[in-house]
């Protein structure tokens, strides 16, 4: 396995693909139930990158049809795909969104892909090695104090909004200088991975909306640390490394 040539690939992948999107504006809504939203965009995003990579040797997870999960039985490495991280933010003009891909094996992130097609910004990385913004080696931030710490996160689309779980949010981030939420976990990921944020936390998000932000953050010195919760759901824990007890309870 050859992960330059891998990372090569989703790289081009992404750029495509977030150029098309962008350019064809395509905000026709498939579904708007609850607090989630499918574009049509989701849709043709996915299908394009799933034609760029049916030539792999390896399974692939995608956000649009995670039922149908294309499996090798050769293989245990998984493409994981989210062909559209931030539809509603794509959806209202909000530029925050992203083309995300990254490559797993089992449960450990290998290399990750986020290209920012608002303000083409391409992050990318391969874990143990570096990661580049735009081709520029870049890294987690150094400051260790949660007073002088910015904090990512949001409301994912399943998450639980009882009085317990909303009380259990706020111990975790109360003690952060800044809260930031963008509607995008692959952009808050690699804000992180960048040094632009200093840690990262959400619980009952899907795995495809942080797989290649987790690799990143991985690959620029930073933590990470996360559990299932249910299905393809986790709790997550992000962050530069330098900052302690950033963990999942």
């Amino acid at each position: 396995m050859n992960l330059e040539n891998e990372l090569s690939i989703a790289i081009n992948v992404a750029i495509q693909v977030g150029e098309f999107i962008l350019k064809e504006k395509n905000k026709v809504v498939l579904s708007n139930l609850g607090k989630d939203i499918k574009l049509e965009a989701d849709k043709i995003s996915e299908k394009k990158i799933l034609q760029y990579l049916s030539k792999s040797k390896y399974n692939v997870l995608s956000e649009e049809t995670p039922e149908k999960i294309i499996k090798n039985k050769n293989s245990d490495l998984c493409w994981i795909i989210d062909p559209l991280d931030g539809s509603f933010n794509f959806y209202k003009g909000i530029p925050h969104t992203a083309v995300s891909i990254s490559l797993w094996k089992g449960m450990e992130p290998l290399l990750g892909v986020i290209y920012d097609i608002h303000h083409k910004d391409l992050y990318s990385g391969i874990v143990g090695q570096e990661i580049n913004l735009n081709g520029q080696k870049i890294s987690v931030s150094n400051i260790e104090e949660k007073s002088r710490a910015v904090l990512m996160t949001g409301f994912p689309t399943k998450l639980d909004y009882s009085g317990e779980n909303l009380k259990e949010f706020i111990v975790r981030i109360q003690d952060f200088k800044k809260i930031r939420h963008i509607g995008s976990a692959a952009l808050s990921l690699a804000y992180v991975a960048s040094g632009k944020a200093e840690a990262y936390y959400e619980k009952d998000i899907m795995l495809w909306d942080v797989a290649a932000g987790l690799a990143l953050v991985k690959a620029a010195g930073g933590d990470v640390d996360f559990k299932k919760t249910k299905g393809y759901q986790l709790e997550v824990f992000a962050s530069n490394g330098k900052i302690k007890n950033l963990k999942c309870r």
